[in-house]
């Protein structure tokens, strides 16, 4: 495969280990393309598919790929405690529309430590009826953590839902000082 065929979509992926659990993180060299949770045999196997399907290439593991080597380097320094935001290129091309409008707000918008209401969300971007839009856009969301999806709640208090389990939510909140470290 030639490195300089511009036009050619590359997929690197690596599984790196978290707090959270394994961690697939994939990216092409527009930036970030996808995280995925929980990155067991079989869920790393249907992810990988997913890209395939969705970028129109069969993803490569190359842990050593300069193209995750920041990527790595953050995740590791945020579980770390010792990064509280991510500087990196982000690849949005698995989101459009609406979805891509509030994920990019929230990315930029909701700070370390910080957590802001489905609906509060909805009426950063305009769109002030849109809180269950807003959920919506949430679970899909490609690049959980550094995309922190985990930083939006229900206004009630509740944590809402989160397509890394409530635990994996829990524990993100934690580590960020905004909840208190579940008891185990």
């Amino acid at each position: 495969m030639s490195s300089h065929g511009q036009y050619e979509q590359q997929v690197v992926w690596t599984v790196v280990g978290t707090d959270i659990g394994p961690l697939l993180l994939a990216a092409t060299h527009a930036g970030l393309v996808n995280v995925v949770f929980h990155a067991t045999d079989a869920v790393r196997d249907k992810a990988l598919g997913r890209l395939a399907d969705r970028l129109g290439t069969e993803p490569v593991e190359e842990p050593g790929s300069p193209l995750l080597a920041e990527a790595i380097q953050q995740v590791d320094a945020y579980f770390a405690g010792n990064r509280r935001a991510f500087e990196l290129p982000l690849d949005w091309s698995l989101i459009s529309g609406f979805n891509r409008q509030v994920l990019r707000e929230l990315a930029s918008g909701v700070p370390y430590g910080a957590v802001v209401g489905y609906g509060d969300l909805a009426k950063r971007v305009g769109q002030p009826g849109a809180a269950q839009a807003v959920g919506v856009a949430m679970g899909a969301n490609p690049l959980p953590v550094v995309v922190p999806c985990h930083r939006v709640v229900e206004s009630d208090g509740g944590i809402g839902g989160f397509g890394g389990g409530l635990e994996t939510k829990r524990k993100l909140l934690a580590l960020e000082g905004v909840l208190p470290e579940p008891l185990f």
